[in-house]
Formats: structure tokens, sequence, C-alpha cells
């Protein structure tokens, strides 16, 4: 097994509510800045620590929600932002939880973010009530240091689907069965390592104790004429070629598709695919990727070569705009008719599922590379039927 997401933990609350203090005592460092002077903290600032029986996580302090300063609304929304990336949120009070930490709570429950109160400095404050509206309340001292009852609520409360293991070819793949990983060495390649999609697959491979095979294209032939394994993963740009390759008994699939299950939502990519087919003259596609590179290379996947690919297959001209990293989503999302979703190797499930469940919400079809790749390849149906095939 290979963990592939490391839980996100957001710790929010009002300017001077200790949540720079309260990370400091969960890490056992100095990891944020403390200090008297309200807005202390600017930006989101991250630190990585072990929770037992859980295993790293990443911790994001973040900016006073009520940051009344110049800058204070640009802060605020970068906190807001936070909530599309963690799997948990903290919200932070003192003395009394005001419409601050309601309305971080009314956000979390619309986004679906698993949270809980702190009620810091009860050193100085009488604690409260044990809970609010249903949710617990901890009583919490950064002066006294006990953390132990902070880190079993954030057990509590953590979703074990954000940390557990992961299969990342969903039990197709069993122990001895041979696995060939096709990784194309080109232009696309970057120079002396592999990516992280091709990375992670060999370590599952290695973990489930199955026999990983790496190859590029021109062996593929060569090394099929005298085996026959139980899988052929590829770098979906090579589609076509290995298709044509791999005989049609032997499950086939890419890298992109199996992200798309680990960190996507495989089914929403399944259902929305085919609408492909149904882009009209000048619709307006979305190309989402999940990280930052340099783009001035003329077979970029996302921005080059999907693009050709889509209006190939369907004859039509269409309209591409490219959202990089975790930019905002732009305002209109009904003005699309397609979002594509890279494999999203470099952020978070919760972060990619915030993102194409809002699109899906605004009547937007989301696919991902590698299904999108597929559809325009005709095989689909042959490179997405790994998860339903045992």
């Amino acid at each position: 097994m290979v963990k592939l997401n490391r839980p996100h933990i957001g710790i929010f609350g009002r300017m001077n509510a200790g949540k720079s203090s309260l990370v400091n005592v969960l890490t056992g460092q100095d990891t944020a800045v403390v200090a008297a002077v309200p807005g202390t903290t600017t930006d989101p600032v991250r630190k990585i620590m072990e929770i037992l029986d859980v295993g790293p996580v990443t911790l994001i302090d973040t900016a006073g929600l009520d940051d009344t300063s110049q800058l204070g609304p640009q802060r605020i929304a970068k906190t807001r932002e936070v909530l599309d990336q963690v799997n948990l949120a903290i919200i932070v009070f003192t003395a009394e939880i005001s419409s601050y930490e309601k309305e971080l709570a009314a956000l979390c429950r619309a986004k679906k973010v698993p949270f809980f109160f702190v009620q810091n400095k009860t050193d100085l404050y009488p604690a409260s009530a044990a809970e609010w509206d249903g949710v617990e309340v901890v009583a919490f001292s950064c002066v006294k240091k006990e953390n132990k009852p902070l880190l079993e609520a954030i057990k509590r409360y953590l979703p074990v689907n954000a940390y557990a293991h992961d299969d990342i070819f969903g039990g197709f793949v069993k122990e001895k069965d041979e696995v060939v990983l096709v990784i194309p060495i080109d232009a696309s390649a970057p120079e002396g390592r592999l990516i992280l999609p091709q990375v992670q697959t060999l370590r599952g491979l290695l973990d489930g104790r199955a026999v990983g095979i790496c190859l590029q294209p021109p062996q593929l032939p060569g090394w099929l004429a005298k085996h026959t394994p139980k899988l052929v993963v590829t770098d979906s740009q090579a589609f076509k070629y290995v298709s044509s390759v791999v005989p049609a008994d032997v499950a086939l699939t890419s890298f992109s598709i199996l992200f798309s299950r680990l960190k996507g939502d495989f089914d929403l990519f399944l259902q929305s695919t085919p609408k492909i087919d149904d882009l009209q003259e000048g619709d307006k596609v979305l190309i989402l990727e999940s990280c930052s590179h340099s783009v001035n290379k003329c077979d970029d996947i996302g921005r080059v070569k999907i693009p050709a690919w889509l209006q190939k297959k369907t004859g039509k001209k269409l309209q591409f705009e490219v959202i990089a990293s975790l930019d905002p989503l732009p305002q209109n999302l009904s003005a699309y008719k397609l979002a594509v979703q890279c494999g999203g190797c470099m952020v978070t499930r919760a972060q990619i599922l915030s993102r194409v469940h809002r699109l899906a919400e605004a009547g937007v079809a989301v696919s991902n590379y590698g299904m999108t790749i597929a559809w325009c390849s005709d095989i689909f149906e042959r490179v997405t039927e790994i998860f339903s095939r045992h």
C-alpha cells in the first residue's frame, strides 16, 4: 500500500486567538511567529508534523478572520481559500464564539469540511460549554502546553479516508502480478527524474509485492512478444501507440486515470467524459492544471495537445482557458461546457474535489486528462474498465 495524500488541517480564528501559539504547541517547535501585535500572521503558514496512528499531516496557520488593516480583505480571502484545501478545520476562539466563528462554521458545513472548536487561553477565560450547535468545543491553553486532548479531537474529526493507505490499483493487481509501466523519455519528460505519478505507481507495485517493469514505448513490442503482463500502465500521451501494441486481452490504463480515482471523483469523470461529443462550435473549455510548471514547450499537454485532440475529435473550433496551480476558478462557471482536470499529483484530493464539485454543481461536464485523451483516442471503455474487472 502507498500513502498518496497527506491530510491538511487548517487553523482558523480571529486575530490574537492564539492560532500560531496553538500550532507551536502541537508541533513542539517555534513554527509560527507569535506576538501580541494583532495580525502577526499575514499569509497561510504550513508545517508538517507526525500524529500517532495518523501519520504525517500538514498544519496550516491562517490570518485572522477579523483583520481590518489595509490588506485585511486580501488576507481574509486567502484564509477562506484554505478551506478548499483542508480535510479538517479547527476554529479557535477565546472568551466566546462570535459571528466570525459562526460564519466560518456555516462555510465549513456548506463545503462539507469537518470541523471542531477550540477555546484557547482557558488559563485566562472560563471554559464554555463542551459543544456548540452539536459541534465539540475543546478547552485548551497554550500556556499549559498539554496537547493530548487536541490531538485526540483531531483523530476523532479527521476523516479516515484522508490518511488511510490507498491501493492505487483498486485491488486489481495482486502479489507477483507483472505490470508494465510505459514511461516515454521525450521533450515533455523532466530532466534526470520521473514525475510523481510514475514514482507513486511504482511504489504501489513494490508495496503490493507485484513485479514492475519500466519500459519506453519502442521497447514494448519486444517485451510483449515474450511476456503477458496483468496490466500495462502508460503515459496518457502515448495511448494511441501503446493501445495498438498491447493485446486486447491485456488490461490497459494510464497514470492519469489511476490518479483520477485517488485524487478526484472517478464516477463523475466517468459519467461526464462522453459529453465531449456534445460540444458545439465556440463552446468554452476550462483546463485545470494543479501545479506550476514551465509552459514554454510547444507540446505542453494541457495547453497544446489536449485542445488539439478535443477539436480534432469534435470537429469544432473551441475556446480554451487555463487555470494554473490553485488560482481561483472563474466567477461565471455556467459559461463553460467542459472542464478537464489534470491528474493532481501535486495537490490533495480535497483540493481537487472542491473544484470539480463546484463545476459539476454549475452544470459543467468534468473530465480528467487521461480520460479525455482516451475518449479522443476511442479507447475510453478499455482503459477505464480496470476498476470493474475484479
